[in-house]
């Protein structure tokens, strides 16, 4: 038996990690979770789940595994520290303009990739730096989206998912707002609206405001069943994009900075309508560029990732994957995440 700690900063961490904690748990393994800063909702745990509340108590536990769906974690922490990402690859740069994505910050002992797109990459930075493993895996987040299809809503009202990206820069919830306002007026169509929980709460309010029989806003730490029962994403820069596109499915996005052949990309908010309306054509241009996007960026729909993710962490701890060198100190980046948890000792 292995215990595996989960350490989280934000809401939609949990249903990146219960895929895992479903197998984990079922195999009798030990999982307990850490939340770190006040920004995840402990109502969010289930009467199952385990709440470790301080770092110290952390050392007490003393986990094997370290899970973390985030850029970096204290590497002082025991156990193996594992990387599942928080989302897909957006292209969003960092102030010096590096793909943040890629950016190795010195925490992780292994990722687990989720397709070629990213494997290639972390395998270029595994052979520079030789202190972490990378291992293609899949994403366990998408696992229900493939395992639990639903197809209830197919041939009824056309029903579009508007999700947004938090960061004011790239943002485009409150430049198409009109638009939006007019169309859930005056268009056939089903809006189900769930934006970042970092967005700014005056533009959530704006879209809270306009609920009807046709718009409606939704708050949760599981996306996934709003994807399944979405036929177009709305969006601008979001990992989510890819999350609705894995399933083969258009979406159309707003002053994309990275904008790609699978993605219907509007400069124009005045052009929103006629995009919308391309995307439910479902074009097979489109629709094989978006295809042959997903082939490279998440291949997997056996729903089988967690089980990917858990076998490449009990490969690593049997040794399989010896690595050249240490992680380094990193004793700012760690002196920084001590004044964040209030722990300094030794």
């Amino acid at each position: 038996m292995n215990k595996y700690l989960f350490y989280i900063s934000q809401d939609y961490s949990f249903a990146i990690l219960r895929p895992l904690q479903e197998i984990l748990v079922a195999r009798g393994d030990e999982v307990k979770w850490f939340f770190e800063g006040n920004k995840v909702t402990k109502s969010y745990l289930t009467k199952n789940e385990i709440l470790i509340d301080t770092v110290v108590d952390i050392f007490k536990y003393q986990p094997d595994v370290v899970v973390a769906p985030a850029n970096s974690i204290p590497s002082f922490l025991p156990g193996l520290k594992v990387a599942v990402f928080h989302g897909f690859d957006a292209g969003k740069l960092d102030n010096r303009g590096n793909n943040d994505h890629f950016k190795i910050r010195g925490c992780f002992d292994l990722y687990c990739t989720q397709g070629p797109s990213t494997t290639s990459k972390f395998k270029e930075l595994q052979q520079k730096h030789k202190f972490f493993n990378v291992i293609e895996t899949g994403w366990p987040t998408l696992d229900k989206l493939f395992k639990t299809v639903d197809d209830t809503n197919k041939n009824k009202q056309p029903t579009i998912f508007l999700g947004s990206t938090f960061s004011k820069r790239l943002t485009q919830a409150m430049y198409i707002f009109p638009q939006v306002k007019e169309l859930c007026e005056t268009m056939d169509w089903k809006w189900i609206v769930s934006l970042h929980p970092k967005s700014d709460p005056n533009v959530i309010e704006m879209y809270r405001s306009i609920e009807n029989k046709n718009l409606s806003y939704v708050a949760t730490d599981d996306l996934l069943p709003i994807l399944q029962e979405a036929d177009i994403m709305v969006g601008d820069t979001s990992s989510s994009l890819t999350m609705f596109i894995v399933q083969n499915k258009p979406a159309v996005t707003v002053k994309n900075i990275d904008a790609k052949p699978y993605l219907l990309n509007i400069a124009d908010a005045n052009d929103l309508k006629s995009a919308l309306e391309k995307a439910l054509s479902y074009p097979d241009e489109l629709m094989q560029k978006i295809s042959d996007y997903n082939e490279e960026t998440h291949p997997y729909r056996d729903g089988d990732s967690s089980k990917r993710v858990i076998k490449a962490i009990d490969d690593v701890l049997a040794g399989k994957y010896p690595l050249i060198k240490s992680k380094p100190f990193n004793l700012l980046k760690n002196l920084k995440f001590r004044k964040r948890l209030s722990y300094w000792r030794l």
